[in-house]
């Protein structure tokens, strides 16, 4: 018995100097689409109230390459993917109205340098991989750092370039999932917080590693240095990307880190309880929103239930309330619920 499993493959993409710039001009290109589209798309509702759809609008494509040379320098699944995003982010617009929200976000013009990601909506069409190589239409062979094979059926490829400059790409795929063999028929329950990550009901616990905190003097000088610069120069850009690189450098770690304690427990547990945590609420909080937002915990409780559901463990989250109360078992010995040696499996369902 086996399912099929959608999952990604990110790996870093080492580029020469040609290559870069002609990754940057395609992007331009892409943004230029983007805009075209949008155009398009804002002065038919306005001029003639009406509306057009995706393929509207992938009928436009020929006249713009005839128009626009440039255009004939990007795949042509490519260009259409630009479209098919902007049809998906008016989509999404439209429900947030429907749904009565204030701020619906309506879809705007990107301005230069703001489009940083090219996909291949069809692998084998102008992407494939071949070795460490990855095979780009119009580009040629590209290094890859392939740090652990690519298992499945891939389905798109994805370049994006980071705000540092960095290239990578997701490889996004499908695969057999099959039942998983020896599943661990121990349980854990997990409280987080901020003076400790999180507190296990082992009794175990994890250091809050504060990445964010740790840099936040390299973070301020880098910022008052890039607020002293006019806006424009050739200076402030440098400047700006030193504080980019900063804070890629915050976001790696965090990164790291939670891949790394996520294994440790889907590796240990067949169980792993979670709160289910209001994190947008507790952000409202402004003397914590910080170290709430440098704990990262929904991207630790992400990493965990994608990582269990592909191992065949059972990712339960549960409601927060009376999970970090005293326990009332022991007679208030003053430890957390789910931190308490008396936590048994069906207490991290229900424990008053």
């Amino acid at each position: 018995m086996c399912d099929v499993r959608k999952t990604a493959y990110q790996y870093r993409l080492h580029l020469t100097k040609g290559q870069q710039r002609i990754l940057a001009q395609q992007l331009e290109e892409c943004r230029w689409v983007c805009n075209q589209t949008l155009a398009a798309r804002r002065d038919a509702w306005e001029q003639q109230g009406t509306t057009l759809g995706l393929y509207d609008t992938h009928a436009m494509l020929p006249d713009w390459k005839a128009e626009r040379k440039t255009l004939r320098l990007v795949h042509s699944q490519v260009l259409q993917n630009v479209q098919v995003r902007v049809d998906l982010a008016f989509k999404a617009f439209f429900r947030r109205v429907k749904a009565g929200e204030q701020d619906a976000g309506h879809p705007c013009f990107k301005g230069f340098g703001r489009y940083d990601s090219i996909i291949y909506p069809q692998y084998g069409n102008g992407a494939r991989l071949d070795g460490n190589r990855l095979i780009l239409s119009k580009i040629g062979a590209v290094r890859i750092t392939l740090h652990r094979p690519v298992e499945g059926r891939i389905k798109t490829i994805t370049l994006r370039r980071s705000s540092t400059g960095k290239w990578g790409v997701a490889f996004a795929v499908e695969r057999e999932q099959h039942g998983a063999n020896h599943v661990p028929e121990t349980a854990v329950g997990m409280d987080v917080g901020l003076a400790k990550f999180a507190t296990l009901s082992t009794g175990e616990t994890i250091d809050n590693p504060g990445f964010f905190r740790g840099d936040e003097r390299d973070l301020k000088r880098a910022q008052r240095r890039l607020s002293e610069q006019p806006k424009g120069t050739p200076e402030r850009a440098k400047r700006r990307k030193v504080l980019a690189r900063i804070h890629e450098r915050i976001a790696n770690r965090r990164k790291n880190f939670a891949h790394q304690e996520s294994r440790k427990l889907v590796n240990r547990f067949g169980i792993i309880v979670f709160e289910d945590l209001r994190i947008t609420r507790m952000l409202k909080n402004h003397c914590l929103a910080k170290s709430i937002a440098d704990a990262a915990w929904n991207q630790f409780a992400s990493y965990t239930r994608y990582k269990a559901a592909d191992a065949g463990r059972t990712y339960v989250e549960v409601d927060p309330r009376g999970t970090s109360q005293h326990c009332s078992r022991c007679g208030g010995c003053g430890q957390e619920v789910f931190a308490h040696p008396c936590a048994s499996v069906s207490s991290l369902w229900s424990h008053d």
